[in-house]
């Protein structure tokens, strides 16, 4: 069977003017896991990302660059949704308190997938075919080594749907996914099965477990 991974991109500028940009921190992240792979001789047959910088630079920074993009990888756009919800401007606590923040995200997310956001840019229905689409076109290849850097909620869907879990879980599982974090699946004749969510080998030295980050 041919291996599909799928790695969310390194830490990007949480509370910057322009988020979509890997800080110092991410691109280590994702030197540390390009790394890794070769040192384990894993070199990608095929090579995919969503259009979103963060991404793009991610691959870049592994060293494995690719032309090739698939906007169903692209994040949900949760300053959308929270625009959409909160229309008449934010609740102090949600940008000046990460743990507030974070609740907010989940309780937003589950608000959007039981369509009581009024008029989202993207509903839940289209962002689930969206990314079962992106991971359709990654897997229909003849490549035995697939690899794609995407994003935590999308990760978390991939994951969620590969199991056929309730929707609910693939927010508690976009919550937990780390930086640079590896998810692997194998596939074969249109069929995906997970053998590894959320990890981090390139992370178990004393000097790597300092590059751990989760947002």
């Amino acid at each position: 069977m041919a291996e599909l991974l799928v790695i969310r991109h390194g830490q990007a500028s949480f509370g910057a003017e322009n988020y979509d940009v890997l800080s110092d921190l991410g691109r280590a992240q994702a030197r540390a896991a390009g790394d890794w792979l070769r040192q384990m001789g894993w070199t990608p047959d095929r090579v995919l990302t969503g259009t979103l910088q963060r991404q793009r630079d991610t691959a870049t920074e592994m060293g494995f660059p690719t032309e090739e993009t698939h906007a169903g990888f692209n994040e949900y756009d949760f300053g959308a949704l929270l625009d959409k919800r909160f229309p008449d401007g934010l609740p102090h606590d949600v940008a000046a308190d990460r743990r507030v923040h974070f609740q907010t995200l989940r309780e937003t997310v589950f608000d959007w997938q039981d369509d009581k956001i009024p008029d989202p840019y993207e509903t839940w229905a289209a962002f689930e075919a969206r990314t079962q689409a992106a991971m359709d076109h990654a897997t229909d290849t003849d490549a035995r080594r697939v690899l794609v850097v995407s994003s935590g909620g999308v990760i978390g869907q991939l994951v969620a749907a590969t199991l056929g879990a309730p929707k609910r879980q693939m927010m508690l599982l976009n919550l937990q996914i780390k930086n640079s974090a590896m998810t692997r699946f194998v596939f074969s004749k249109g069929r995906a099965s997970l053998t590894e969510f959320n990890a981090t080998p390139h992370f178990a030295t004393p000097e790597g477990a300092a590059l751990m980050s989760y947002s």
